[in-house]
């Protein structure tokens, strides 16, 4: 073990006691600061060395900097400035899983949750603020009961957590049995009482922050519809997975062999679940990494680093596969089927809609001149030739064949308000214009309900199937020299272009720097997730 990692958790212990204690009297106490947890929950390795330190996976994860989230932070101000006469009620949504122990505490007590009071957090000090910088933490997640698991009412931030019972007679709940002794001894390091639970091993867990509803409102502030903003779990449900893996089987994998969930008194266990959260964010670890100073980011650059190769290491072995089902020349014409299998348990891609996968398909001639050419990431992050790129008020449509450098098969969902316009403002989204996200395996777009409904060209596309789609590509060839290459890429990108750009409409300090971090690092925005290659002779 390293020196950094022995000294972590005692001083942050050390820095942290009387703010802690401070949290633990609130009225209610409901939650603690994840350092009451680090102390024992790190310093975790397996049998062959490796660091599987509890504490460390998470806090570089976006899980532990979900309150710091720049780019939420701005989207919230946007949404707040556009219709000011209901910000008490955006914050409290919009804080519902991002801030959600402050936001669950005050909630217990009659009043909305806030935003901006707890920002920023380089100033967080006081009991509320502290527990605001540990985002979705440990005492968030493991307090979490099952009473309405895979109902509605849980969705949207509706998680059930004891709001009567004082510490430190509290329950926590975990995978594994615990016996008296150790009982005793994480309740007088955490203030908890630990005891066993499968529930937290199944996906209804996840679904009460990842299964999120907005509510649309009208120019007067008004509710006038409710929008399935991201619903991976329902799309899971729908999918041949929901027999086979949950959500915790691949964003928390599981460690091969046994190893110890406790550096202090440690029991070997089985299937010890890692607490990485790797999910398909590769771009924010590293503007928390660029900008730590001003986010006030805790976990070390070596850490971010690690989350985000972890991610695009995932991404790239696990989200999906491109392939060539036929390649051939025909009167002029180079004709290629490119086919996407979907290898995740949700839509390819998933949950915030500024999230987009396109292919970029090329042929080239024999001395290396592009003949043809669709869906060019360019450097500002950006795909040349996408309509709603250039302009806010267009997008591409689905595609079944392609033979035009203008036409790109993005595969992205497009939000709309009530009247059709396009729109990147959650709480004027009513509705899809277009999801042609790649369906998982098994999944029947016949019989989706209207809450992951395939919407736009790709309702109607026979190759758009549960777990891939086909596209034609064909191309006049003219006077090009062979022998021909033909390259078709899948690139995968966390926010696109248009939904970060889009934040200028509202000039604030949130939008402003959103902007300006993702314009310096726009040419790492996008991830190659997979490609395939094919020569022709002409």
């Amino acid at each position: 073990m390293t020196m950094k990692r022995q000294l972590f958790p005692m001083i942050f212990l050390l820095a942290g006691t009387a703010a802690l204690l401070a949290a633990a009297q609130d009225v209610p106490g409901l939650f603690v600061t994840f350092d009451r947890c680090l102390a024992c929950h790190n310093g975790l390795t397996t049998a062959g060395g490796e660091d599987i330190s509890f504490g460390i996976d998470w806090r570089s994860s976006m899980m532990a900097n979900s309150a710091r989230d720049p780019y939420w932070q701005a989207a919230v101000r946007r949404e707040v400035m556009l219709r000011p006469e209901a910000a008490a009620v955006i914050e409290n949504e919009c804080s519902a899983c991002h801030m959600p122990m402050p936001r669950f505490t005050a909630n217990a007590v009659g009043r909305k949750g806030e935003v901006f009071s707890h920002l920023p957090l380089i100033l967080a000090q006081s009991p509320v603020g502290l527990l605001t910088a540990d985002g979705v933490s440990c005492s968030m997640c493991h307090q979490i009961q099952k009473d309405n698991f895979g109902k509605k009412e849980s969705f949207t931030a509706g998680f059930v957590v004891d709001k009567t019972t004082p510490f430190p007679d509290r329950h926590v709940y975990g995978p594994f049995k615990v016996d008296k002794g150790h009982q005793s001894l994480m309740n007088s390091a955490s203030l908890f009482i630990p005891m066993e639970s499968a529930h937290v091993q199944e996906s209804e867990l996840c679904a009460t922050c990842h299964t999120l509803f907005t509510h649309a409102l009208g120019d007067k502030g008004e509710v006038i519809g409710e929008f399935p903003e991201q619903v991976p779990y329902l799309e899971w449900k729908h999918s041949s997975f929901r027999n086979t893996k949950s959500c915790q089987s691949c964003h928390m994998p599981v460690i091969e062999g046994e190893a110890a969930v406790s550096s202090v008194m440690g029991v070997k266990r089985e299937a010890v679940s890692r607490h990485v959260f790797r999910g398909g964010n590769f771009f924010m670890p590293r503007v928390f990494n660029r900008h730590r100073g001003e986010l006030a980011v805790k976990a070390l650059p070596q850490e971010l680093d690690a989350t985000s190769s972890r991610t695009v290491s995932h991404l790239q072995s696990s989200a999906a596969r491109i392939s060539f089902e036929a390649v051939e020349i025909r009167d002029g014409r180079l004709e290629a089927q490119v086919s996407i299998q979907n290898m995740a348990g949700h839509k390819l891609p998933s949950a915030y809609p500024s999230r987009r996968a396109w292919i970029h398909f090329q042929v080239t001639d024999g001395s290396g001149r592009t003949v043809f050419e669709s869906g060019r990431p360019l450097s500002d992050g950006s795909i040349s030739g996408n309509d709603n790129d250039s302009d806010m008020d267009k997008f591409e449509p689905h595609y079944e064949r392609i033979s035009s450098a203008d036409e790109v098969q993005i595969y992205e969902p497009i939000l709309g308000d009530p009247d059709g316009r396009v729109t990147t403002v959650l709480l004027t989204a009513s509705q899809y214009l277009k999801d042609n996200r790649v369906l998982p395996n098994g999944f029947d777009k016949a019989t989706a309900d209207g809450d992951i409904a395939v919407r736009g060209g790709a309702a109607e596309d026979k190759d758009f199937v549960g777990g891939s789609d086909k596209i034609l590509y064909s191309v006049a060839l003219d006077s090009a020299d062979g022998p021909l290459k033909v390259r078709a890429a899948l690139w995968y990108q966390p926010i696109g272009h248009r939904w970060a750009q889009n934040l200028s409409q509202e000039r604030a300090e949130e939008t402003d720097r959103f902007i300006r971090y993702y314009n310096e690092m726009a040419s790492a925005s996008a991830l190659l997730i997979t490609e395939t290659e094919r020569a022709i002779s002409r």
